[in-house]
């Protein structure tokens, strides 16, 4: 990590931009490899909360283990959430995702612009609804977007899929949803080998 992404994430760790540090552990930031392919997802969850890095509980190990189908190396990514603390609700002893509201997601745009600055991405992949909106635009859809290269609002080449955690929560639906983020990861696999080459 550069030391200048390093000061954006010693900055990051003391953020009071919205309500959700209250109850939040800890700021989760992005971590990994600048320059190539940045996945960006909703939030950090339970797990990722408690370690203090994203994509280490359930969701985040389906991503690695795809990733590693689609012949991604994992350290080869950036990785990072459009939210910075775990937004939930109590349901007994667990610690239940809650989904965060536009005014939090507003809120942790200025952590994900600086990182986007350091990072230089040749690839976003949002993750979720949540992501896309953020970075795309409020009325992007998965189901619209998923499949075609987009951009960022800032002009970064991105691609739409499905949250890992929407894989995991699919039911019978689950191998179909699975096979849908694998393909999303091969093609921007793909992308990534077409702008090195020209």
């Amino acid at each position: 990590m550069s030391p200048s992404l390093r000061a954006v994430e010693r900055e990051a760790a003391e953020c009071r931009r919205c309500p959700l540090w209250k109850r939040g552990t800890q700021t989760v930031f992005g971590e990994g490899e600048p320059g190539g392919l940045m996945l960006v997802g909703e939030q950090p969850g339970d797990v990722e909360d408690r370690e203090g890095r994203p994509f280490v509980g359930p969701a985040g190990r389906l991503l690695r283990k795809l990733l590693e189908e689609a012949e991604i190396d994992e350290e080869s990514v950036y990785l990072t959430n459009a939210v910075k603390h775990f937004k939930w609700r109590p349901k007994g002893k667990r610690r239940i995702h809650d989904r965060p509201n536009w005014s939090e997601i507003r809120a942790c745009d200025h952590w994900l612009v600086l990182e986007l600055a350091e990072i230089r991405p040749r690839l976003v992949l949002c993750l979720g609804v949540t992501a896309a909106q953020l970075l795309i635009g409020r009325d992007a859809r998965i189901g619209a977007l998923r499949g075609r290269k987009v951009e960022t609002r800032d002009g970064v080449p991105a691609l739409v899929s499905i949250h890992p955690s929407a894989v995991l929560r699919a039911g019978e639906d689950r191998e179909t949803r699975r096979a849908e983020l694998l393909e999303d990861l091969e093609l921007a696999r793909d992308l990534l080998a077409k702008q090195r080459a020209a």
